[in-house]
């Protein structure tokens, strides 16, 4: 199954923590460890989109450097779109990519082992890897490459209620509290490693998933990008 179709079937499903109601000490800690971490800009049509990488996550962290280090993503497009859900880039193939061309099915030719870790959610910014579904991939292995930042929505007490029951999940009263007033994409939780988050430009993923597309959630217009550590 290609990746790109992984997508679609989570958000046919029900369609980080930001430290919301956070005292002032936690705050102060959150911005300690967030010193600490490495941050990413990905320079786009619209503007700059800054993410820092998530110690906790190491695999992940290491490897996305590395290909950021390495121009591997620059000239890639943020491929797949979808309102209300996230942006989707990181695939090589999209480099050049002719218009209508099928993209979501490209990496560097290795997996990344899943990394899941409590406390760090699909809330609205959260940066995710791609993967291939549960039926060829029961590990939940993440691609060595795609990666995907949330957009989600903000959803009410009633409808997480029954997205537990279909999930025959219990969320934690952190996850409640933040899908009811930052927004994400709770469906997602556990299913694919979340390793970092948007830090500054987080006004450019609404930008970036309004944008027309086509029949594949491609837009019409590319939206490549360009990486490049910050100092």
């Amino acid at each position: 199954m290609k990746i790109n179709v992984v997508f679609l079937l989570g958000l046919m499903l029900v369609l980080q923590s930001c430290g919301q109601g956070s005292t002032g000490n936690d705050q102060a800690q959150e911005q300690e460890v967030s010193e600490d971490r490495e941050k990413v800009a990905i320079s786009t049509p619209h503007g700059e989109i800054i993410i820092e990488l998530y110690n906790e996550t190491p695999l992940h962290r290491d490897n996305f450097i590395k290909l950021v280090q390495d121009g591997f993503y620059d000239g890639t497009l943020f491929h797949r779109v979808i309102n209300d859900f996230m942006i989707q880039g990181g695939d090589p193939d999209s480099k050049d990519a002719q218009p209508g061309g099928q993209l979501g099915m490209g990496g560097p030719g290795y997996t990344i082992p899943a990394e899941f870790v409590e406390g760090m959610y699909h809330v609205k910014g959260a940066v995710a890897a791609a993967r291939q579904s549960d039926q060829v991939n029961p590990e939940k292995e993440s691609s060595g490459s795609q990666f995907y930042i949330v957009q989600g929505r903000v959803f009410n007490h009633d409808e997480l209620g029954m997205l537990q029951q279909r999930m025959q999940k219990d969320l934690t009263t952190e996850q409640i509290r933040t899908y009811t007033t930052v927004g994400g994409t709770p469906h997602l939780d556990g299913e694919y490693t979340v390793f970092g988050r948007v830090v500054e430009g987080l006004e450019l993923v609404d930008t970036i998933a309004a944008t027309e597309t086509d029949r594949a959630n491609r837009p019409i217009e590319d939206i490549s990008v360009t990486m490049q550590i910050v100092e």
